[in-house]
């Protein structure tokens, strides 16, 4: 089977210009003007449309036993939104629970993928406690093709690890070239402000920020960043909030440590005053870390301009509105978190970003794509338009008008953070592998036609 994409405009991270793209079986065998089509090749008119690698993104809860429940999401209505989004590629967070056995969980999760997702996938490997039945087992799953961990520095007693455990976790990480994403807020600090607040009545969403304001982020990245200088160990900072996180980072960065930061659009578009709404609305938008201050936005989007923030993810972690953030209705420490966008990314991200002015094409496409692939080991089969790479490619109308709402979602979820805002453009074809998936707005791909994305680490 091929498929020959006409006149379309292509961009990349570093490259825009008109051509031809022919691909035959899997992937980009010829990138040229004026290609004739061959016998049986379906042709795709691209002309006064882009044309877009397959979008990457490097963190999302599709299964996920959390809080007392379960995400919405599986990978037949999770692969079918990133789909309709542009997202060809997952990096699921692979989260066993620290009584839990390491490669029973990684096995567990690649069975909820496997056979189901509509587009490729891979794993971050959860590290939720370190021993030595532990570190042969993540040997193993590295060998099986994993080249990242997952750690959390919250979340004590159900994900999060100690010290030691941080050390040895780095450790184990530089000596097999593996990346460590992390999640960093300084638990201890948490669970103090929580009681407090909860002591002194205050137990409606807007208090979730208070008890986990930027300092105790802050602290959480200056934490890493001193064990990531002692190791060696490359790290990656998942879902970056605000100015005083991003400053230690820098700060890291400048003195030699290996640090990559990831922001999710949540923080670019939305800020603190969503989770402050009355009657309890303001459960939708609690997530961790939480929103934050306005001001953060254009501090996060210059950040993707000047190179000082790499990646835009998304943390999709859904919870329905009326039957599991309720959980917390008296106590925002039991809101389920997260704020679910991994439909919306890509929309969001080209609207409120590249149509404003706050950032480029290129970087649009480095952020949500290249710089993910090549983080991550899988450039350059992915992230790029090139021939030898992966057929993804994402045909993008910059002339669609239109609405986000829950009513037209693919997530499984019975609302939008989202509803109501504006787009201008969207995916009007994608191809995962060759294979047409989306066609405007409507998801015309194959389960199982996903497949796992197998990693060689690189990160010495």
């Amino acid at each position: 089977m091929s498929i020959l994409i006409k006149n379309g405009e292509i961009v990349t991270a570093s490259e825009r210009y008109v051509a031809d793209i022919l691909c035959e079986g899997e992937t980009i065998t010829r990138i040229d003007k004026n290609i004739t089509a061959p016998k049986s090749a379906e042709v795709i008119d691209a002309k006064g449309k882009f044309v877009f690698p397959g979008f990457i993104d490097p963190h999302v809860h599709i299964y996920l036993p959390f809080m007392g429940t379960f995400s919405k999401d599986d990978y037949i209505t999770g692969s079918e939104a990133a789909l309709v989004g542009g997202t060809t590629t997952l990096i699921e967070m692979c989260c066993p629970a620290r009584k839990d056995d390491a490669l029973e969980g990684f096995e567990l999760w690649m069975k909820q993928a496997v056979g189901k997702s509509a587009c490729d996938f891979s794993f971050h490997m959860g590290v939720s406690k370190f021993d030595d039945a532990t570190e042969k087992q993540l040997r193993e799953i590295v060998k099986r093709g994993i080249s990242s961990f997952k750690i959390f520095l919250a979340y004590k007693g159900a994900f999060g690890v100690d010290d030691t455990e941080l050390y040895r976790t780095l450790k184990l990480a530089k000596e097999l070239g593996v990346i460590v994403t992390a999640h960093c807020e300084n638990e201890t600090l948490i669970a103090e402000r929580q009681k407090e607040l909860l002591a002194a009545g205050k137990t409606d969403p807007s208090q979730h920020h208070e008890s986990r304001p930027p300092a105790v982020e802050a602290e959480g990245v200056h934490h890493l960043m001193t064990f990531a200088e002692l190791t060696g160990a490359a790290t990656y900072i998942v879902h970056l909030s605000c100015k005083e996180a991003l400053d230690q980072a820098i700060a890291a960065r400048q003195r030699g440590v290996r640090v990559n930061v990831e922001t999710l659009i949540q923080y670019l578009t939305l800020d603190k005053t969503y989770a402050e709404k009355p009657k309890f609305e303001g459960a939708k938008y609690v997530m961790s870390p939480p929103l934050r201050d306005k001001r953060n936005q254009e501090i996060l989007w210059n950040g993707l301009r000047d190179g000082l923030v790499q990646t835009v993810a998304t943390d999709h972690c859904p919870f329905d509105f009326k039957t599991q953030k309720p959980m917390g209705k008296n106590d925002f420490t039991k809101i389920p978190n997260g704020i679910p966008s991994l439909e919306e990314r890509i929309n969001l991200l080209y609207t409120y970003g590249v149509k404003t002015g706050k950032i480029d094409l290129h970087t649009f496409v480095n952020a949500a794509s290249t710089q993910v692939a090549k983080t991550f080991d899988l450039f350059p089969r992915k992230g790029t338009i090139q021939p030898g790479a992966d057929a993804d490619l994402v045909v993008f109308d910059p002339n669609y008008r239109g609405k986000i709402s829950v009513k037209t979602q693919h997530m499984n979820l019975d609302y939008s953070a989202f509803e109501g805002w504006k787009i201008e453009g969207r995916p009007s074809v994608v191809t995962v592998r060759g294979q047409v998936a989306v066609r405007d707005g409507k998801f015309v791909g194959k389960h199982g036609h996903g497949k796992f994305l197998q990693r060689k680490p690189s990160h010495f």
